[in-house]
Formats: C-alpha cells, structure tokens, sequence
C-alpha cells in the first residue's frame, strides 16, 4: 500500500530510495552529502519519503538520522498516510516508538479509507504496535483534545473502528487490547462489512472463534441484529462456521463477562488481571465443552500436562486451598481484610451473564467472609513452609475437605454455597451467579 519505489525521478534518487530500503546507511548519508536536496524528494509515483520508505522497512538507523536532519515526521504520500501508518502497517515497532516520540501525530487520517495508524496496526495485527500507539494516545495532546476513550473508537471512512478491523481480520491478540483500552463491544459500522454489523458479526463471518470468546467474555450482544437482520448466529452459519455457530447459538448458555465496569477491577493490578481473566477463560471453557458436546467440534481432551498440574493441587496442603470450593488454590487476596480466595470465587462474586442496559451501576462485590466491601484486589503471598507448618499444627481444630461443608461454615457463604467449584458453576445451562450483597440471583435479561 504505497512503499514501493518505482517511478523515481533520476539516479541519485532511485540510488537514494533504494539504499535506504535495504538500510545501507553509509551509501545514505554518502549521497546526502554530495546532494542535501534529495532528503526532500519523492518518488513520483506514491509520493513516498525516504522516511516513509525507512520506516515502512524497519530501517531504524535510517529513521533516526533523518528525523536527526529535521525531517517532518508526519510528511504524507499520495495517500495521505504518515509514516508512522506505513511503520504501524509493516509492525516495525521500533520505527513506530520512535516516530511518536519524535511527536508524529497518531490522529491523521490518510484518504484511502479515511483510517488511522490505530486502524492499521488493528487490521494487520501487530499488537506490539498497537499497544505502543494506545500508550501514546494516553499521554499526548490526543488524550486532552480528543479523549482515549474517544480515540479508541475512532472510526475510519466507512464507519468501523479498530475493533471491528481487528475481529473481522482474525485478530485476537488485537481484540484483547482494544476491549482492555475501553473499545465498545457492540458499536456498529457504517459501510464496512455489512452496514449495521458489530464486532461479533465480523468475528463471525471470519470464522475466528478466540475474537469470539474475547467478544462474548466482554459483553457483546449474541442477539444485536444488522442492517438486514441478522444475528451474528446467522452469519457464521451462512459462511459455514459451524464451531462459531455453535457459541453464538442463542439457545446456547450465555458466557461469563468479564466485570470491567467496577473500579477495583479496573485499576487491578497486572499479575491480578492475569489470574482472573485465565479464570475467566477457563470458566468460559467449561461452558464450551457442554455446547461442542456430541457434535465435531468437541474440545480436545485435557492433556498429559495439565493432569499433572490437577495432581499436584490435590497435593496441596488443605491450608492453602480455598475455602469455598476446596478446589483451587488461594491466589486472590482482598485489601484490607485479608481474606484469600482462588481466583474462580473471585470471578464468581463479580461476574455476570449479560450486561444489563437498564443498570447504570453494578453492585460492589461484598467479601464472603466478613461482608466487607472489596474495594482493591490483590495477588495473594505464598505462605513459606514454616507458616504452613504453623497453621497445621495449630490447636485449633480443623475439619477434613469432605467432612467440611459451606453450611458450616457462615451465612455469608449463602449466595454462593452448594455451587461447588467456579468451573462447575461455569457449565451450568443458565449461568447465574448469585448477587453477594443481596443473595438473590442475578437473571439473563430477555
């Protein structure tokens, strides 16, 4: 898209364009030296830079000697892209990093499609490149003029977003970071795809079932309908994606969605995030396994490595596992009380089944042990062999893992006792997860 370097003007210039491209910074600045002017010209077909062919090439020396000579960072083509979008384009995440910080703006539009470096680095799928630009938009004029949030679904001439370029493309990785960075799940497009489709449609109709699940674990509407009034069902099963079909089925149950409205889970932590989200994913999975069920499409068996990862949590002293589903390890701790929990129960005191419209606000999650608010999440600390020793040969009585049930122990187990582990609760039909503050259960909206 515009970095080749036919049609140059005469010798010095195609001598120049070439020894650039494959990054001969001697034979560069040799012939900028005998002729200064040729920093300025353009190959006469695409109206290409030198640093737009550097930076399209990953030929960082050659970018930062010609930013070093004043160069305007965001020097168009024929097409109106930048530089920056060529680099973003290609994935050369260096070239990328060191444009915007030489201050390339990261909100122009070419005029090919009306799109950004942001659509770029989505529809190529170059995550590193599209998280750097993310940061940036953070912390540039962009964030004052615009908004992140704003820019993050910045849409291109035919009315689609990063998002909807990364899902339709079968970019996962992509799909990730946007929904992380606030993209909105259920946004339609214009004219892109057909006119009316969200992400899930576009994920559907490219038949990638992790854009799918990131989808669907964020909130997207199985039952939003196109311009023509189609359901994402519909379209996987029109361009024969049977496993997609499968998940985006309305009769089947619904996911679990991840909670990104409360604060404390957005200002979680990195290694938190991390162990819920994997939580999430293996809830999501186990609810997978029920829908492929009898059908060819059905999960592979668990493998040698992950029996012996069950084996070794069985092993597990009792004081480490957690104490409402006596299953998983203790990994998440609540701020302020202390109290530690897997990462599953976590999830299950957060999550719900389908956002509501109506709600503008989700309920705090209460800690099941003392009904304090959870305002922060932390990892929880490994407990070294003398502590466990300690708390074993406590004189406290202990019961064993069978003879102890959640009835036992208080009613503030009560919305989510009899429930078994996280991921049993994440294979049942309907998917319900009981409300800690009032014990009642949260139902599917209609």
């Amino acid at each position: 898209m515009g970095q080749g370097l036919s049609c140059t003007r005469n010798s010095d210039d195609g001598g120049l364009f070439n020894a650039v491209k494959i990054g001969d910074l001697e034979c560069v600045e040799s012939l900028l030296r005998r002729n200064p002017s040729l920093i300025h010209q353009l190959t006469v077909c695409d109206k290409l830079s030198s640093l737009h062919i550097a930076a399209a090439n990953g030929q960082i020396q050659i970018v930062s000697m010609m930013l070093g000579k004043s160069i305007n960072p965001d020097i168009l083509n024929r097409n109106k892209q930048t530089p920056l979008m060529l680099a973003a384009m290609h994935g050369k995440i260096e070239c990328v990093e060191m444009l915007i910080l030489a201050g390339a703006n990261i909100l122009m539009f070419d005029s090919l499609s009306g799109r950004t470096c942001l659509h770029y680095a989505a529809y190529y799928g170059h995550s590193d490149c599209l998280q750097a630009i993310l940061s940036a938009a953070q912390s540039t004029p962009v964030a004052d003029s615009w908004g992140f949030a704003r820019f993050v679904n910045v849409r291109d001439g035919k009315g689609a977003t990063p998002l909807h370029l990364a899902a339709r493309q079968r970019r996962p990785e992509c799909v990730r970071i946007l929904l992380d960075s606030g993209s909105l799940a259920c946004a339609s497009t214009s004219g892109y795809g057909c006119p009316g489709s969200t992400p899930l449609h576009l994920a559907a109709r490219g038949g990638s079932l992790d854009c799918i699940r990131e989808l669907l674990a964020w909130g997207a509407d199985r039952l939003q309908r196109d311009s023509s009034g189609r359901i994402p069902y519909l379209v996987a099963v029109k361009y024969k994606h049977g496993a997609c079909a499968a998940l985006l089925n309305p009769s089947a149950a619904e996911p679990l969605v991840w909670p990104s409205p409360l604060k404390f889970i957005s200002e979680l932590n990195p290694d938190a995030k991390v162990l819920l989200e994997r939580a999430l994913v293996e809830a999501n999975k186990e609810r997978e396994k029920n829908i492929f069920k009898g059908t060819p499409y059905s999960l592979p068996s668990p493998s040698r490595s992950d029996a012996e990862i069950d084996d070794n949590i069985s092993e597990i002293s009792e004081a480490e596992l957690c104490c409402i589903c006596f299953d998983q390890v203790c990994t998440i701790e609540v701020q302020g009380c202390g109290h530690q929990m897997c990462a599953h129960c976590t999830l299950a005191l957060c999550c719900h089944n389908k956002p509501n419209p109506n709600t503008t606000f989700l309920p705090i999650p209460v800690c099941p042990f003392c009904r304090s608010n959870i305002s922060q999440l932390l990892v929880a600390k490994t407990k070294t062999g003398d502590e466990l020793d300690i708390d074993l040969n406590s004189s406290k009585p202990t019961k064993s893992r069978k003879s102890l049930t959640l009835s036992e122990e208080s009613s503030s187990f009560m919305g989510i006792s009899g429930l078994g582990s996280f991921t049993k609760m994440g294979t049942r039909g309907s998917g319900k997860v009981a409300d800690a503050s009032d014990d009642s259960v949260d139902k599917p909206i209609d």
